[in-house]
């Protein structure tokens, strides 16, 4: 879980600095120094990088486990699930097996 709380501590720090840059612009605007227009362009860029970060972010981190499961010699969930269709395949045909078995021998 340690990895886990990292991520939400940064995910939440973020989410800080993003209201402190809209104050900031808006202080910027109040005092002049940016037009509203201006203002509005720079927080859509601002956003825009920061969302891209947080899909590079996010894209590195399920990198990240992926490679530590591959170490760790987890499954997938994809493999479970294709090892679970087969299971259930081999039990009905076992059990077809079985009751053609059994009903050869009641005849």
């Amino acid at each position: 879980m340690a990895v886990f709380e990292s991520v939400r501590k940064a995910l939440m720090a973020g989410l800080g600095v993003q209201e402190k840059v809209k104050e900031l612009v808006d202080d910027l605007v109040k005092k002049g120094e940016l037009s509203e227009t201006q203002g509005a362009k720079l927080l859509k860029e601002w956003t825009g990088k920061v969302e891209k970060s947080g899909d590079d972010l996010s894209k590195s981190i399920t990198e990240l486990i992926d490679k530590t499961f591959e170490k760790m010699n987890i499954p997938s969930r994809d493999e479970i699930e294709r090892l679970n269709k087969k299971v259930l395949s081999l039990s009905a045909r076992l059990k077809k097996l079985e009751e053609a078995k059994h009903g050869g021998e009641e005849q």
